[in-house]
């Protein structure tokens, strides 16, 4: 057993000065040391599994006698007891340094999925909407919280001053809290259990099903019987983003498709325009048969040796817009958008047209339903859409007026 000094006071012990160590008593190995620049501090020396080892206890005064006894006598007891307190103390440490490592803030783990999973997207528009809608909904209610914090009802305080109102953008923004939350939890920043952002079985519970909510539609669409008017008014006005919004129409494409469209993509001769699969919605390749008014269009715009680019901006030379073509239509008094004009010619093929749906659907490039309607229609059929859509471009510059349905039924 280790022989205990004779026992300091309080007052003796703050006497000290001389640099070196001095036992203090009471507990065997306790000492307080002194530097030669007078600072002091308290050590314990000791042997632990054979080894000679000097563990330090605090600084003098803020520690002290007392208290530098009591952290003594509990290290020999631990010591006795097979703890080792160096380990113990590394391992505290080491547990506290991982707890640390877990605490991750719901921007945090936003930011990082978004990155992991920006390579799997279309393309930079899509990393973009995930980014906005989270910014502007999500962070100012849970961006500072840890992710595994988050219950349900934080994610509830989110979603419901929208849901009713904007139930398409909610929807989305719960599955996308839901995918955030679903790699925190493999990551290990949250315990394993039901994603708090989960729909069924826990959410489906608390909001209306978003098919039965009551939906503003985005993309107002002008009527059929309107539709002629305003297409001679395109043609009748010059400029650029009036043949783009009037080349948008004959297609019924998208307002991206139109204005990226590259002269490479567009063959004259055989009236097609080949939209490559990068730049479409559901990553396929799309063909549009052209109209006899749509080559006309085309065969009327000058080229640009400086850009590939169909309808580029005057002055840069760069892409149009969207806000370019919604312009023309706000201009006008139209509440309508670029995008009504699928719908205003889905309303045309199914209610003044015998076209099959399904053929429609394949004209706006949608992707039919089920299994076996789509091993049927897994061709673009462009002989049978070429004559869809002449019909639609004699029917839109008023040749066949909206309310004569074209009898088409071969198919």
């Amino acid at each position: 057993m280790p022989r205990i000094a004779q026992e300091l006071g309080a007052l003796a012990v703050s006497r000290l000065s001389e640099p070196g160590t001095h036992a203090v008593g009471r507990v065997a190995g306790l000492m307080l040391q002194i530097s030669t620049s007078g600072a002091r501090s308290w050590i314990l020396r000791t042997t632990i599994a054979g080894r000679r080892r000097e563990i330090g206890l605090g600084p003098y005064p803020a520690v002290s006698l007392k208290d530098a006894h009591a952290k003594a006598q509990a290290m020999r007891d631990d010591i006795a007891n097979g703890v080792d307190p160096l380990v113990a103390k590394a391992e505290a440490a080491s547990r506290l340094r991982a707890s640390r490592a877990l605490d991750v803030t719901f921007k945090e783990a936003a930011t990082r999925f978004i990155e992991a999973k920006a390579p799997e997207w279309k393309n930079a528009k899509h990393a973009s909407q995930w980014t906005n809608t989270i910014e502007e909904y999500a962070y100012p209610k849970i961006g500072d919280l840890l992710v595994r914090h988050i219950m349900r009802s934080h994610v509830t305080d989110v979603l419901e001053p929208i849901w009713t109102k904007k139930t398409e953008t909610a929807s989305r923004l719960r599955g996308r809290i839901e995918a955030i939350l679903g790699w925190a939890r493999v990551k290990g920043y949250r315990d394993e259990g039901m994603n708090p952002a989960a729909w069924r079985g826990n959410l489906d519970k608390l909001l209306s099903a978003p098919k039965k909510t009551k939906r503003v539609r985005n993309h107002p669409a002008l009527s059929l019987a309107d539709t002629p008017a305003f297409v001679e008014d395109l043609r009748r006005s010059t400029g650029i983003s009036f043949r783009c919004l009037e080349f948008l129409i004959l297609t019924a494409a998208r307002s991206g498709e139109a204005r990226g469209a590259l002269w490479t993509e567009i063959d004259l001769d055989r009236r097609i325009w080949a939209i490559p699969s990068e730049r479409m919605k559901a990553q396929k390749e799309h063909r549009v048969p052209l109209s006899d008014r749509a080559v006309e269009l085309l065969k009327g715009i000058e080229r640009d040796d400086k850009t590939d680019l169909v309808f580029r901006a005057p002055r840069s030379n760069k892409m149009l817009s969207d806000m370019t073509l919604l312009a023309i239509l706000r201009k006008r008094g139209l509440k309508a958008t670029p995008h009504g004009f699928r719908s205003t010619f889905r309303d045309w093929a199914s209610e003044h047209t015998n076209y099959p749906r399904e053929l429609a659907e394949v004209a706006l490039a949608h992707i039919p339903g089920g299994a076996s309607e789509m091993a049927y229609w897994r061709g673009d059929l462009l002989e049978k859409r070429r004559r869809m859509m002449a019909d639609w471009a004699e029917t839109i510059v008023g040749v066949t007026k909206p309310d004569e349905p074209t009898d088409r039924s071969a198919v």
